[in-house]
């Protein structure tokens, strides 16, 4: 005869779990944030093509705590058939379409390249679901979500409408919310020669968001997270 038992784990054995787990899991709260910056021929994220799509995606010094850009990647994107291009957007962003040279792949290549990344590294991270951080994020969660529809790709890694808005972060943290006018005040090197494209946006909207979160840090703010709902009512008391 087999006799099924089932073990319990004790308070310290939970705990002593919750330990093992990456200190990145715990910043935001099982959330992985991931740069993006797009580039488009238009402000209709239904009808206006998709141009240029950067990500950053960071890490979490286990030792310092301290957030820091781990990898960035970018593509050029094909407009979508029946993309709308607006000739004003392509003037403002300086982006030809219709350049050979630009070596650009279709948008469904982009996201599953992308979402291939931020899966593996938002596994290593030992968090739970990937959310966007941008500088105006409605603006470019808008354009990732409806390319996500478009291309008929089931699961994204990312929340549908949750994001990290380094335009309120910046006007909090330090008085600016033009991303250019930020950087300077981060003390943050910005060339206004190459700014809209989607790398350097990108890359500079990550070292900005990473600026204020560690600059947070060192005034005291981390850790806040409240890990289960048993402390929280603790907490509440």
């Amino acid at each position: 005869m087999t006799v099924n038992s089932t073990q319990t784990s004790s308070p310290q054995q939970v705990t002593e779990q919750k330990d093992l787990k990456p200190l990145f899991s715990k910043r935001f709260r099982g959330y992985f944030p991931v740069v993006i910056d797009v580039e488009t021929a238009g402000f209709n994220a239904q009808t206006d093509a998709l141009l240029e799509l950067a990500a950053s995606v960071l890490t979490l010094d286990e030792t310092s705590g301290k957030l820091s850009i781990d990898e960035t990647i970018q593509f050029n994107i094909e407009p979508f058939e029946g993309a709308n291009l607006e000739p004003a957007a392509l003037e403002f962003t300086g982006i030809d379409p219709e350049n050979p040279l630009r070596g650009a792949v279709d948008e469904k290549e982009a996201l599953t390249t992308l979402f291939k990344l931020v899966r593996k590294k938002m596994k290593a991270a030992g968090c739970q679901r990937a959310i966007i951080v941008a500088h105006n994020a409605a603006f470019d969660l808008g354009f990732l979500n409806a390319a996500t529809n478009r291309c008929s790709i089931k699961r994204s890694p990312f929340h549908a409408f949750v994001s990290f808005d380094t335009t309120t972060l910046s006007g909090l943290a330090l008085g600016q919310t033009v991303l250019a006018k930020a950087c300077i005040a981060a003390n943050i090197d910005f060339n206004n020669s190459e700014a809209h494209s989607a790398l350097y946006d990108t890359e500079k909207t990550a070292e900005l968001f990473c600026f204020i979160v560690n600059r947070w840090q060192d005034m005291g703010g981390w850790p806040l997270s409240i890990d289960s709902n048993e402390e929280l009512e603790k907490a509440n008391k």
